[in-house]
């Protein structure tokens, strides 16, 4: 069986690396399996950097893109790098011995990796044939619709269920719904309480045929929603906050600052607090 790395991080969801994959795959008789590799990457918001949004942002991404390429009928297995993306793709190249590479970027006026000469150093550091495919994700766009989740303690609740719902069902194209929980001070239990909502949220979504996937955020529920934006193409935004007597986030002024700052569209639903699930 033929192995294909795809090493890409902002462009994996592009159209012209999926078709490029799907090409690649079919000029092997659909004998090959797809490796795909997203190193981990740093956020630009916040002054402490969480290890679990780091992780959690690039296997959302993996787990993605591994579902879309299986509803293709193609095998694909997933590799979180590390943030430098030659060492990632050298360590993946290592691991799984590919018999070629897909490299995807944006276009070279704003790829880092371009910047860094990605390309030939692969070439000649693995000896491998390496194709290149530039994207500009933000002029092309992304085949699916996505719709970003944020919500702490409203997060079980129906109200927000209900608006995803339809945002969902509505959508022009197939909607990806990305889950976003805060953690509500520091790692450790704070984390595992933020992690059991998110995949309390996510589980429901994913059992009514919603394609979904979740990711705990830095505390600061502005951070954590910026943050999010940096990984992902989003279309538009849903914030579930209790209601204003009792939020500290809409006394941050959070739905005002995010329509501002994203300039995509946001939708606030008000919620009671729903009891916390079990963290184990």
């Amino acid at each position: 069986m033929k192995t294909i790395l795809v090493v890409a991080n902002e462009t994996l969801a592009g159209a012209k690396l999926l078709q490029t994959i799907q090409d690649k795959v079919e000029d092997a008789d659909g004998d090959a399996r797809v490796v795909v590799c997203v190193p981990r990457t740093r956020p630009k918001h916040g002054n402490v950097i969480y290890d679990d949004f780091v992780f959690d942002a690039a296997k959302v991404r993996i787990d993605l893109a591994r579902r879309f390429l299986r509803e293709q009928g193609i095998t694909a297995i997933g590799d979180i790098g590390d943030p430098d993306p030659y060492t990632a793709t050298m360590d993946a190249i290592a691991e799984h011995r590919p018999d070629e590479v897909i490299i995807s970027t944006l276009p070279a006026a704003v790829s880092g990796w371009l910047r860094r000469d990605l390309i030939e150093k692969i070439e000649d550091a693995s000896r491998l044939p390496v194709t290149h495919v530039v994207q500009d994700i933000d002029a092309e766009g992304i085949p699916f619709e996505v719709i970003l989740v944020v919500a702490a303690r409203t997060a079980s609740g129906e109200e927000v269920l209900d608006r995803v719902r339809a945002k969902a069902r509505d959508a022009e194209r197939e909607a990806l719904v990305i889950v976003v929980v805060p953690q509500e001070g520091g790692e450790g239990t704070h984390a595992a309480r933020a992690r059991a909502r998110m995949a309390q949220f996510v589980d429901r979504l994913t059992a009514e045929g919603i394609v979904a996937a979740g990711m705990i955020g830095d505390p600061d529920p502005y951070t954590a929603t910026m943050n999010a934006l940096q990984y992902f193409r989003v279309g538009q935004i849903v914030i579930s906050t209790l209601p204003e007597a009792r939020s500290g986030w809409l006394r941050a002024n959070l739905i005002e600052r995010v329509r501002k700052d994203s300039r995509l569209p946001v939708e606030h639903v008000t919620a009671p607090e729903q009891r916390t699930p079990n963290a184990a």
